[in-house]
């Protein structure tokens, strides 16, 4: 399958890459990368210890170890045949004087579905291969004027997997003609998760969330529409945040379903998402969405970060999404007790049937028809030779001439066409306003009657899927997923790792709270990471000698 995917050009700059060493006895600090925040690396470069040369160059190496060979984690699409350039002139400004900031010469991924002027944006289909936007989103050029290095573009579920897609099917033929195994997409292929190699990563970020998880970046960009960075933060084991909708600006990046789209951060520590929250966040002219957030962004995420920030928290502690899975609820209950050791009141609280029951349709019916709408309007952006209209989409997906990869894929996109509404549907617009209005306000209730600081629940109820499932897919029921009540509300939800099952799969917490709450969220969740360390390195991408950094 062709992918853009330079090997050569980066194995012949790593060959004259400056070479990191690592030697105990001459230095009893050493910077591990696995466990490594922003605020170490920092540090490590104003010692001149680390040079932003250096440290690309060990995410290069893990790469070459790791995504194309060895276990061919796959999480990529395209690798920045540049980064070391950028790197060696990020250095250069900083010895000459000048330092952007914490993010200066930090190396970054990107989910393939935000733009960037000098890089394809694929959205994960063939059908945008070599697609190259005119400028950057808003947030990704936020972060390159903060001296971040994008070192990759993630593969991801293919149009952020539910832009055309069998959500909200009941019947078994349509499920399993429409079954795209998580983690795939027409342009990238499969990506693998790096702790079991039988098992996906989940989506739609999931490319992000290997990536991160198998320390190939510092930190990386997803999407999450109605789980798609906390699911794969979750069974990849890493932290993610999908912030409040209208926090971050959505502008640049391919959208699903605007009503429910935000980017988000992945990364192996709460810091490092503080951080990165500190310089994506902003009002963006181009997103009305973010006039929301005028006057509620805090300057300085991490003054959050307190251990201690849990004592006197009320938290809610939703079963509804428990007894799917005994492992995965036994590290739940874990995490838990351990809120409840750090000085939190936990109280159980459900959800009403009717909110929970109602959701799904909702869901379902509002992404397809914005992402038809939606999808049509980015497609205005591109070359002439790209698809310009989701009608294409559905055509070219399903004309053998084509060659298009996923047939479950093109089956997808067909069934959307056929149950997609119009913007002006009164069906369409029920669902939207009154919909999402009642499931908000039934949210807003469980948070008051139990006076609540915080929800918790697990992120997933089960640990990470495999990716060749056995049997027939069925249809989701209300307490499957507890993810895109996030989406629907537009509220905040942490990710933070909690344990590992017995046989080895991440679990994770969620903190979810009401609109705006991330500084809070951020507290608790760091307060329980410094608590568990609960972080663990992938058996399939062990430790290199790279990674070790002396100081």
């Amino acid at each position: 399958m062709p992918v853009a995917f330079n090997t050569g050009r980066l194995i012949k700059a790593l060959a004259v890459a400056v070479a990191l060493t690592v030697n105990h006895a001459a230095s009893a600090e050493t910077l591990n990368l696995h466990t490594a925040t922003i605020a170490d690396l920092n540090k490590a470069f104003a010692s001149g210890k680390l040079s932003s040369e250096q440290l690309v160059s060990a995410y290069l190496k893990r790469i070459e170890a790791y995504e194309k060979t060895g276990p061919v984690i796959n999480s990529f699409i395209y690798l920045n045949p540049e980064a070391l350039v950028q790197a060696k002139a990020l250095d250069a400004e900083r010895k000459a004087g000048k330092v952007r900031g914490p993010l200066h010469g930090i190396p970054i991924v990107l989910k393939d579905n935000f733009d960037t002027f000098d890089m394809p944006t694929t959205g994960g289909s063939q059908l945008l291969e070599g697609s190259v936007p005119p400028d950057d989103a808003f947030t990704v050029k936020k972060l390159r004027d903060a001296g971040a290095i994008i070192l990759a573009k993630a593969n991801l579920s293919e149009w952020a997997g539910g832009g055309g897609s069998v959500s909200g099917a009941t019947d078994t033929a349509t499920l399993k003609a429409g079954a795209v195994p998580n983690g795939s997409s027409t342009a990238g292929g499969q990506t693998l998760n790096p702790h079991d190699l039988k098992r996906g990563p989940a989506g739609s970020s999931g490319g992000t969330g290997a990536s991160i998880a198998a320390v190939f970046a510092q930190f990386g960009l997803g999407t999450d529409t109605g789980g798609s960075v906390r699911g794969p933060s979750s069974v990849n084991g890493i932290v993610g945040l999908k912030p409040t909708h209208g926090l971050l600006s959505r502008d640049g990046i391919i959208p699903l379903a605007l009503t429910f789209d935000t980017g988000g951060p992945m990364a192996r520590s709460i810091y490092d998402i503080a951080i990165a929250l500190n310089v994506m966040t902003g009002v963006d002219p181009a997103d009305p969405a973010t006039q929301k957030s005028q006057g509620k962004i805090a300057k300085d995420y991490t003054t959050f970060l307190k251990t201690g920030s849990l004592k006197g928290a009320r938290i809610g502690v939703a079963r509804d999404f428990t007894g799917k899975n005994p492992e995965v609820d036994r590290v739940f209950n874990e995490a838990v007790a351990t809120l409840n050791k750090l000085g939190a009141t936990t109280v159980d609280v459900t959800f009403p049937a009717y909110m929970l029951e109602g959701r799904m349709g909702v869901s379902s019916l509002v992404m397809a028809s914005e992402f038809k709408a939606q999808i049509t309007d980015y497609l205005q952006t591109t070359a002439a030779k790209y698809p310009k209209s989701f009608d294409d989409l559905v055509r070219l997906a399903n004309d053998p001439k084509t060659g298009y990869r996923s047939p479950e894929k093109a089956f997808a996109l067909k069934y959307t066409a056929s149950v997609a509404l119009d913007l002006n549907d009164p069906v369409y617009l029920a669902a939207k306003n009154e919909g999402l209005a009642m499931i908000t306000k039934a949210v807003e209730g469980v948070i008051s009657n139990h006076k609540l600081d915080a929800i918790v629940y697990p992120t997933n109820t089960t640990a990470a899927s495999l990716i060749k499932l056995n049997g027939d897919p069925k249809p989701r029921i209300p307490t499957d997923s507890p993810t895109n009540i996030a989406n629907q509300t537009g509220f905040p939800d942490l990710i933070v790792p909690a344990g590992n099952t017995a046989d080895g799969l991440p679990v994770t917490i969620s903190f979810f709270g009401p609109a705006f709450s991330e500084g809070k969220l951020l507290s608790y969740g760091y307060d329980f990471e410094q608590a568990t360390k609960a972080l663990h390195l992938p058996k399939n991408t062990p430790a290199l000698p790279g990674d070790l950094i002396n100081l």
